[in-house]
């Protein structure tokens, strides 16, 4: 197994984990992952169901914290999520969730620019009108603004919680699968609109995905992981050597293979 974006020591790395893991009760949900990226790579994490994906990147934003392992922000240990230090690389990181988590009581204005009016970096007036310029970047008219979330489809909302997550300009852009529910033409225009945003400004972005395409065409790093585990991790221009059957069958989307479905009740979806 390699490492994803192992040409660069830690040293200069953006984000760098380390043997992270996390439990719920006697369930491993992320089991010794590491992870290094340098400032403005991109990263796509692939897996099944249940893989750990999704309490990974919760973890990247503070939402939990380790159990064991350190995550590292630009060189900051950012492992404790009770630092005081935490607002200040909360401020690095834009995140879009995988629910899109958009305030119900607020309009889509407000919900985009959330953040911006809670901590008074913009006005109500200058809010909106950022608002307003990211709905056209991901595709919404001027007019939804004024609306509620409950108002809007899933695919609207999705877009809403990318423009959200982006709002701020982010050093660090998470993604909880951003295409999904989305129709393959608008799916292509939030991938371009993700490269784009990697390439002028720098930003560092991780992306969970379940289209192998995008995996494969709009990222430079891939990971794949299972049960919590990282089975394969690299340069997505390797894939095609890599030889690793976890991977094949998760590409290739096969019944067969290593990879197998989980039979039972799961715990609400948090190990997604």
């Amino acid at each position: 197994m390699t490492q994803a974006a192992s040409s660069h020591s830690d040293s200069t790395a953006f984000v760098a984990v380390k043997k992270l893991t996390k439990r719920f009760g006697s369930v491993v949900a992320v089991n010794n992952v590491d992870l290094t990226l340098s400032r403005g790579e991109t990263l796509a994490i692939i897996g099944p169901s249940a893989a750990g994906k999704s309490v990974l990147m919760k973890c990247l934003v503070g939402i939990y914290g380790a159990d064991e392992g350190t995550i590292y922000l630009d060189q900051d240990d950012v492992s404790d999520t009770n630092a005081p230090e935490r607002p200040k690389w909360a401020a690095k990181i834009g995140m879009l969730f995988q629910q899109n988590a958009l305030f119900d009581s607020l309009t889509v204005w407000e919900n985009i620019c959330f953040r911006q009016i809670e901590l008074g970096t913009l006005s109500r007036k200058a809010a909106k009108e950022r608002a307003v310029e990211l709905l056209g970047l991901v595709g919404l008219a001027q007019e939804s603004a004024e609306l509620t979330p409950s108002d809007l489809s899933g695919g609207m909302q999705k877009r809403v919680g990318i423009a959200r997550a982006i709002s701020t300009d982010p050093e660090l852009l998470l993604l909880d699968n951003p295409t999904a529910g989305l129709d393959p033409v608008l799916s292509n225009h939030i991938e371009l609109m993700i490269s784009k945003i990697a390439t002028q400004r720098g930003t560092t972005v991780i992306s969970i995905t379940n289209d192998m395409q995008i995996a494969r065409t709009r990222y430079q790093n891939l990971m794949m992981m299972h049960d919590g585990k990282v089975y394969w991790s690299g340069k997505t221009d390797d894939i095609d050597d890599a030889h690793n059957a976890h991977l094949t069958q998760m590409l290739d989307g096969s019944s067969q293979g290593p990879i197998t479905m989980r039979t039972g009740k799961r715990e609400d979806g948090i190990f997604a």
